[in-house]
């Protein structure tokens, strides 16, 4: 997986740890004993210590060309000045190189300088060829792991836009598909009536002017809640106390329908309220766009856990608001109800009836008792 973090170009981070590494291996080479002793091997040494610090700044774009510098750089620090380290300071680069090349790369560079390793026999002992192994291999760990920090926090932004894409949509069907459902609607039954019943016409045109100044409503309201900067919402999100004018607005275009409550009605939690209201919202639009239903009935039961939902019709089970147990089969509207629901902790289901007609029951918990 590529990580977005990473970018090709070098950045300032970079040219700050060549110039630290630059330095640390410049001090090294001078400072410690045992080093080299002439003009030209002390060059010699600080040209291989300063190409292996550049390498950093060529990692993003070249990793490949970048690392095998490190190496080769380090080989002549072992040589000029051993008491440095393990191919001076090549852990690093291979820091670096770990974090933007896949483990079955990165594993190549890793066995390159472990292959070298017994080099050290020749300026050290025992102790030394282990250093060298164990500082390889925690280079090369501590890069994997970096790698795989970057790689979790790229699939959880991605997680985060994919749910927001989700939510977005979800919001845009419901406000979108019923409004423009009930305008369909009335603009059929205006069409028919327009010559013999003006009247009836023109309260089909005013359901219409209506249906779109609530649509344009929400979606103001609901774009408004995406600015971060922007003024807030003048109206609250749809919840459950507009169940009564979602109702009347079926009425209008000749859907029966009847809202129920049974229970001591608590205060529902603004999500759990605004999921109640458009689960009851698409499953009534569903009855009115494929059911061919003349009455349907919302019956709210309140618990001390939850609040359960049931929209019952009179209508035909379409194909399209067949809900199987996965969701596959389903229209969006209802795989959208039951997204629904499974956000606020709640489940739903949805199904004919054996006697006909269909219903959908949706269980939303409330939280603790106040």
């Amino acid at each position: 997986m590529r990580m977005r973090a990473f970018r090709l170009k070098p950045t300032a981070s970079d040219a700050v740890w060549a110039g630290v590494l630059a330095v640390a291996l410049s001090t090294l080479i001078l400072g410690l004993p045992a080093g080299p002793d002439t003009p030209v091997t002390i060059a010699a040494a600080l040209a291989c210590g300063i190409a292996q610090a550049a390498s950093l700044t060529l990692m993003r774009r070249w990793p490949g060309f970048a690392m095998g510098l490190a190496i080769a750089a380090g080989a002549g620090v072992e040589a000029l000045a051993p008491q440095v380290g393990w191919l001076g300071l090549a852990a690093g680069p291979l820091i670096y190189f770990t974090r933007i090349r896949p483990p079955r790369v990165s594993l190549r560079a890793l066995g390159v300088m472990l292959a070298l390793t017994p080099w050290k026999l020749l300026h050290g002992g025992w102790r030394e060829l282990i250093i060298a192994v164990f500082g390889s291999l925690l280079g090369w760990a501590w890069g994997e792991l970096d790698r795989s920090r970057c790689i979790r926090r790229e699939q959880e932004r991605r997680r985060i836009v994919s749910d927001e894409r989700a939510r977005l949509a979800r919001e845009l069907h419901d406000v979108i598909a019923h409004n423009v459902s009930l305008m369909v609607v009335q603009a059929g039954a205006a069409a028919d009536v327009f010559d013999t019943r003006p009247e009836r016409a023109r309260a089909a045109l005013d359901t219409i002017q209506q249906a779109g100044r609530t649509a344009l409503g929400e979606l103001r309201a609901m774009l408004q809640t995406l600015r971060p900067d922007g003024p807030q919402p003048r109206e609250p999100q749809p919840g459950l106390d507009q169940l009564d004018a979602l109702a009347a607005s079926l009425r209008a275009v000749g859907l029966a329908v009847a809202v129920n409550q049974a229970g001591v009605a608590r205060p529902a939690p603004a999500d759990v309220s605004l999921s109640a209201y458009r689960i009851v919202q698409e499953s009534l639009t569903n009855t009115l766009r494929h059911a061919r239903a003349t009455r349907a009935e919302v019956d709210l039961r309140w618990t001390d856990a939850a609040l359960h939902l049931q929209i019952t019709d009179d209508g035909t089970a379409s194909p399209a608001r067949v809900l199987s147990p996965h969701g596959a089969g389903a229209g969006a509207g209802l795989v959208g109800m039951r997204e629904r629901a499974r956000l606020v902790g709640g489940s739903l289901d949805a199904g004919p009836l054996p006697a006909g007609g269909f219903r959908v029951s949706a269980e939303l918990p409330l939280g603790a008792p106040a």
